[in-house]
């Protein structure tokens, strides 16, 4: 394939600062149509076989290799203008082996037989290296084989099929649809991914995956230009494990607000030109809200702000990696200790249970099998308030005393190392019929918050302060009208046991980011967040625009 030297993103300029930011970006410049090339499977398992081989030759006595072609398309505008349009390819394989418990890693992008052998060795070699510093050696959780199996993210359309055009003039209708209804400023983006990856090792695997994301997103941003106040507001899309498909509107997967308020949340697709335009008239609102009073509020937080909170107070948390200590010098340690495990403490109320899985469709985690070759499925981490299980992978299941990886194994990319990494972790939709409006209409006093904002939370991802994106008070069971400069404090016990119930299945929705980080060097992997709105009650809230004295 002709590349060209990765030159980033040039052309976003001053814009960019209103967008999300962007780790992660890599891999060489690429026609889009290149987009569309395959790699022939045979040709995978030739590659795979020769690493393997040479794996086993140099003394590894466990080795897996993932040939990977990571494929992405970014669109950037801002009002009328197309900012950037990019598209990258990154290709080559990673090998990691044992060698009597000791783990070694190479990766290559000289993809041919001579190439990925070279590296198997040279992975080979470290883990001998290695071996002479290990303390205990690497006890790896039983798998199984599986031969030669595939699996493919389900989309109905595939966004690298779908002509640059047609997307850049989309964003191009949603920044006209924000500026008609007020707005003086949007930047809009469209995120596509593919991961191709081909996954082989000793245990007798052969798995070839594609997988697909995509994100579209946006903020928009409203000025007084009176008193030179300004207001933004970013939009309710989520990032799905979908294809092109998500950018068809269809009104059974469209979720109404509650009465009183003009919010709108998205299942399985969304109506980027209806969010536009209701994000500037929600960002001219917050113009003239009312500002909170500090105290203590009920809240109803709607599923696309949840799943932030859930990320960082449940998800990170139960990482085993983290429980152990082994990101303290980095992304952080847990509170939910083993040991705090052992002493049976509440983590949440009787209505919290929280599951984990790699399986929901349209989810970011969904995928057949990891990336050390393990199947993936669902499971328990907090079960009626209780904290019972964590999230881990091959290497780590012994240290807890069970004999099987939880499937949540990633890298991301051929050239990083594969490790624990979040998978989707969501909170259980209410099974008793509950609708919003139902859930307000038994709050005396609370705020409704929809959409993701700031935050902050401590190493042990105990301490916590959240944002969003747009609120309404809650008096006598109804919405209020609009308020602005919300936040909440609580830690993550307090927060979870508060908790008084959620909405039934017909409320629920993903949230979810391309972006969480974690490692030294630092990976991202891309990850969802299911919940159905819920009530938390008696939580602190503070008036974000207070100055002291």
């Amino acid at each position: 394939m002709k590349r060209r030297d990765f030159m980033g993103l040039t052309g976003l300029a001053a814009g960019g600062l209103l967008l999300p930011s962007i780790p992660g970006l890599g891999g060489m410049l690429v026609d889009p149509e290149q987009l569309l090339e395959v790699m022939d499977p045979a040709l995978k398992k030739r590659l795979a076989d020769a690493a393997l081989n040479a794996a086993k030759s140099a003394g590894a006595s466990y080795a897996d290799v993932r040939i990977g072609r990571y494929l992405n398309q970014y669109v950037f505008t801002r009002e009328k203008q197309v900012q950037n349009i990019t598209s990258t390819e990154s290709l080559g394989a990673g090998v990691r082996v044992l060698v009597n418990g000791a783990w070694g890693f190479a990766s290559t992008n000289t993809i041919t037989e001579a190439g990925v052998a070279a590296a198997a060795r040279s992975a080979t070699a470290i883990a001998k290296a290695n071996q002479k510093v290990q303390k205990q050696p690497v006890q790896l959780a039983p798998q199984q084989g599986y031969g030669e199996v595939s699996w493919k993210t389900p989309i109905q359309k595939n966004p690298f099929e779908v002509p640059v055009k047609e997307k850049a003039d989309l964003l191009l209708a949603a920044n006209a649809k924000a500026l008609e209804n007020g707005a003086n400023y949007i930047n809009s983006a469209l995120f596509q991914v593919n991961e191709q990856k081909y996954f082989a090792s000793t245990d007798g695997s052969y798995i070839d995956q594609d997988v697909h994301r995509i994100w579209p997103t946006f903020t928009v941003t409203a000025i007084d230009k009176a008193t030179g106040k300004f207001r933004s507001r970013e939009s309710m899309s989520a990032a799905m494990g979908l294809g092109y498909e998500y950018l068809t509107p269809g009104a059974s997967e469209r979720v109404a607000g509650p009465t009183g308020t003009t919010v709108v949340g998205y299942k399985q697709r969304y109506d980027i030109l209806e969010d536009a335009a209701q994000a500037a008239k929600h960002a001219k609102e917050k113009l003239t809200a009312k500002s909170v009073v500090p105290g203590k509020y009920d809240l109803v937080l709607d599923p696309g702000h949840l799943g932030l909170t859930i990320h960082e107070s449940v998800g990170h948390p139960t990482e085993l990696d983290r429980v152990l200590g082994y990101e303290a010098n980095f992304a952080g340690t847990s509170f939910a200790t083993l040991e705090w495990k052992a002493k049976n403490i509440p983590y949440g109320s009787k209505q919290v249970n929280i599951v984990a899985d790699k399986l929901q469709p349209g989810s970011l985690g969904a995928v057949g099998y990891d990336d050390e070759g393990v199947k993936t499925k669902q499971w328990d981490l907090i079960k009626e308030g209780k904290l019972v299980n964590y999230q881990k992978i091959r290497d780590q299941a012994a240290v807890v005393g069970q004999q099987e990886s939880d499937g949540c194994c990633y890298a991301d990319a051929w050239s990083s190392v594969q490790f624990q990494r979040m998978p989707n972790v969501s909170l259980q939709p209410g099974t008793a019929k509950l609708s919003v409006d139902e859930m307000i209409s038994k709050v005396d006093k609370g705020i409704y918050i929809a959409g993701a904002g700031s935050y902050s939370i401590d190493q042990q991802r105990y301490n916590f302060q959240f944002g969003g994106q747009v609120f309404y008070a809650i008096e006598k069971g109804k919405i209020a009208g609009m308020i602005e400069d919300v936040a909440y404090q609580a830690n993550t016990q307090e927060f979870w046991n508060s908790c008084a119930g959620s909405c039934d299945q017909s409320d629920y929705r993903l949230m979810g980011t391309f972006f969480d980080g974690k490692g030294q060097p630092s990976q991202i992997s891309a990850v969802s967040h299911g919940s159905a709105t819920t009530r938390f009650n008696g939580v602190n809230v503070i008036n974000t625009a207070r100055k002291i004295g």
